[in-house]
């Protein structure tokens, strides 16, 4: 028997972010989108025997042509991301980075040329330490010169990981490095994994030095090919919502780490919930799946325009939990347009429970904390069933699967006829 549930009180946050210094590079201005390699291909440097699938300058031509010939690259997602295991083991004599000459054997330069012959960009992995993750050679002696070779090679986006690093200097080597690839004068996007090494050592992060040096970050473990990863990123951003929203905006992102839409580890409705709330968190879209053989409706959800649209929104304000009992939750997100002092949302509608049934939510558009009397044009995002004009006191019911997601955009109606007419609702 399905569960009605009626929520009759919510308190709606207030979604005001705190003005700080962050740093202008002019880039990201809204969440940057594209494929990178990690999650789906991981270390695979077994080129002889798995040529396909093998880090290599071969499966990053394909992807690249994939977002193209595939209509990614025309939703925005145009960053293609190199991640760990590129390098050989060794510095070259001289010290500089070396692309393993076997699996890149045109070289870093050849690869990126190739994908902004695209009109694509190009993203490269390295670590703040004397290693990466995976073992190779890390920044940590080799700055200058590190900054200066990925400026040769025209990169476009450095992501700087935290493996084999001591936390408490982290926030004065990511700053410097910041400064290093800025005097390059090649605009590079800068991803930053100082916070999340930071907190597993129990250091409180400096957000407001974050943010100055930092054009997106990770705060929490990396997303592995799991509902129960999935499901714990978005508990992490729930619960630490008051402390990590008001550092995101434009050109200065949290990053709740990869969309693994299209693995192995996400059925279709699970799928659908973490495209949602990555758009809602105003996260970055960096895809980690086989473009090759993904399932087209897995594709579908990440070709979501709509829902794209949610998270490129302008306004780059993260979108928080207003609602959790019982493993139902609602997750909002002010956007794009805004009429007088009321703003337009996003609305999600999350069944976190597991007890095989659909759950029915019922909610009025006032408990929601959209209270403009003129009303607001509302339509399913996944559906596209649109709902017409709704006002606060409207009582809306969707049916929500287990693991699963109902998507609503709510659009503040201005009648036409009296544009400049707009009615308030002054109490709850």
């Amino acid at each position: 028997m399905n569960q009605c549930i009626s929520i009759f009180y919510i308190t709606v946050i207030a979604f005001v972010t705190e003005y700080t210094k962050a740093l202008e590079n002019g880039l990201v201005r809204t969440p940057p989108m594209g494929w990178l390699s990690w999650e789906r291909f991981r270390c695979n440097t077994d080129c002889k025997n798995d040529p396909d699938n093998c880090i290599s300058e071969r499966l990053f031509q394909v992807m690249a042509d994939l977002l193209i010939t595939e209509g990614y690259a025309s939703a925005g997602y145009e960053y293609v991301n190199v991640d760990d295991c590129w390098l050989e083991k060794h510095r070259s004599p001289n010290g500089q980075l070396i692309a393993d000459r076997s699996r890149f054997p045109s070289g870093m330069r050849a690869l990126s040329d190739y994908i902004h012959s695209k009109g694509l960009k190009f993203g490269i992995y390295e670590d703040y330490g004397n290693y990466t993750c995976a073992g190779y050679p890390g920044i940590i002696g080799h700055q200058y010169d590190d900054a200066r070779l990925f400026a040769d090679w025209k990169v476009d986006y450095v992501k700087l990981d935290g493996c084999y690093a001591f936390p408490h200097e982290m926030e004065k080597g990511y700053s410097e490095f910041q400064a290093i690839l800025n005097k390059t004068g090649r605009p590079m996007v800068f991803s930053c994994s100082w916070p999340v090494y930071q907190i597993y050592a129990g250091i409180r992060p400096n957000y407001t030095s974050i943010k100055e040096n930092c054009n997106l970050w990770r705060n929490y473990d990396d997303v592995q090919d799991s509902w129960v990863s999935v499901e714990s990123i978005i508990d992490y951003y729930g619960n630490n919502q008051d402390l990590i929203a008001p550092n995101s905006g434009p050109g200065h992102w949290n990053d709740p780490d990869m969309l693994i839409v299209g693995n192995f580890g996400l059925s279709y409705d699970q799928a659908k919930t973490q495209f949602a709330i990555w758009s809602i968190l105003a996260a970055p879209l960096l895809m980690s799946v086989d473009l090759r053989t993904i399932r087209p409706e897995f594709k579908e959800i990440l070709l979501n325009r709509k829902i794209i649209a949610v998270d490129q929104d302008p306004l780059g304000i993260q979108g928080r939990r207003i609602y959790k009992h019982r493993g139902i939750e609602i997750w909002s997100r002010p956007i794009n347009p805004i009429v007088s002092t009321f703003y337009s949302y996003a609305i999600a509608f999350v069944n976190r429970r597991a007890d095989g049934t659909p759950s029915d939510i019922s909610v009025t558009l006032k408990e929601l904390g959209l209270i403009a009397l003129n009303g607001y044009l509302v339509e399913d995002l996944y559906e596209n069933v649109d709902y017409g004009i709704l006002y606060p006191s409207t009582k809306i019911k969707v049916k929500v699967n287990p693991s699963g997601v109902v998507m609503l955009k709510a659009e503040v109606f201005v009648d036409s006829k009296y544009p400049n007419s707009y009615k308030y609702v002054f109490s709850l």
